[in-house]
């Protein structure tokens, strides 16, 4: 039986030098793969008392609107400054080079709600801290983040000891 690491392509030396990217469109074209994806990530959440799934900007949506669907819970899109049509609240976080910002709507989550949070990819947390930081200013408690795959080697986990962090794949580098 083939597991989720069977559907991922891994190119070396992409975007630069010494960087084995993991590319996960050869697990959402493949209807087996992207099942597997979004039943083991789910898997990892099934029995959190969650109200409210929320996705990063624009991974996170692929396989968190799924995930809202299997538990029949809500949806709720984190995106890239500019982007959402309401009133919103943002963070803006560190990049390799710079930095961005991502928003969410100001009615997006009610104070009190569970919140588990939606992405392909846990790097270095940066995106997943600012994410965490807008769910707690509208009220929303995160229970536990869900990544499809994990690159310890970047220490994410280490900047947030306190926070559940569930991966499907965890690959050692970078």
């Amino acid at each position: 039986m083939k597991t989720v690491e069977d559907y991922i392509r891994t190119i070396p030396n992409f975007p630069k030098e010494g960087i084995m990217f993991r590319d996960i469109t050869t697990v959402l074209q493949d209807a087996d793969g992207f099942r597997l994806a979004v039943d083991e990530m789910t898997n990892l959440i099934k029995d959190e008392e969650v109200d409210v799934i929320v996705g990063a900007e624009s991974r996170g949506f692929m396989f968190g609107c799924p995930m809202a669907y299997n538990l029949h819970k809500s949806f709720v899109p984190i995106r890239k400054k500019g982007k959402l049509p309401c009133e919103t609240i943002s963070e803006e976080y560190a990049l390799e080079y710079g930095t961005a910002t991502i928003e969410i709507h100001k009615d997006a989550i009610r104070p009190g709600q569970k919140v588990v949070i939606v992405d392909d990819l846990l790097a270095t947390g940066g995106t997943l801290e600012a994410m965490i930081k807008l769910v707690e200013r509208l009220g929303g408690e995160v229970v536990s983040s869900v990544f499809l795959i994990e690159l310890e080697g970047l220490n994410a986990r280490a900047k947030m000891p306190d926070r559940k962090i569930e991966s499907v794949i965890k690959y050692p580098g970078a």
